[in-house]
């Protein structure tokens, strides 16, 4: 059976005001973003589009080959703001490498935020994700994350 990054939109709704997990992938989980001059690009953009009307951002982690982010919906859709973010970030990657081609997989995983769930220890989850990785020994040696509270 092959899959189809349409079938993950199926049944998606998306509320303003609700806070979902975003997770999306390198194409082919290639290490896109293990280059220092790669993974600012992106925290760039995320930045950017973090200062639009249509989110709050709330935390997020650049990682080698994805992406994790909090963010509280305003406006607009998930896959407005996740096209947004692999365009934009597709665009300034093949620039910065004078390439040219996709960088992102197709599709991106979602999870609304229940409400009785502490916000901040989401967070804390998903800037942890490096020392889970083993990429450092202290998250404060990670230079690509972000969180409101920490």
């Amino acid at each position: 059976m092959r899959f189809h990054g349409r079938d993950l939109r199926k049944g998606r709704i998306n509320l303003p005001g609700q806070t979902y997990v975003l997770t999306c992938v390198t194409l082919n989980r290639t290490a896109a973003f293990a280059a220092w001059p790669s993974a600012s690009l992106l925290a760039r953009e995320i930045y950017q589009i973090g200062q639009s009307d249509a989110i709050q951002p709330l935390a997020w982690v650049v990682m080698p080959d994805h992406l994790h982010w909090l963010v509280q919906l305003k406006a607009g859709s998930l896959n407005q703001l996740m096209q947004r973010l692999k365009s934009r970030s597709a665009i300034a990657l093949n620039r910065l490498h004078g390439t040219r081609g996709a960088i992102w997989q197709k599709g991106y995983h979602d999870r609304a935020v229940r409400n009785e769930e502490d916000l901040r220890n989401v967070a804390r989850y998903i800037v942890a994700n490096p020392l889970r990785a083993g990429l450092v020994k202290r998250i404060g040696d990670y230079p690509f994350w972000d969180a409101t509270w920490l």
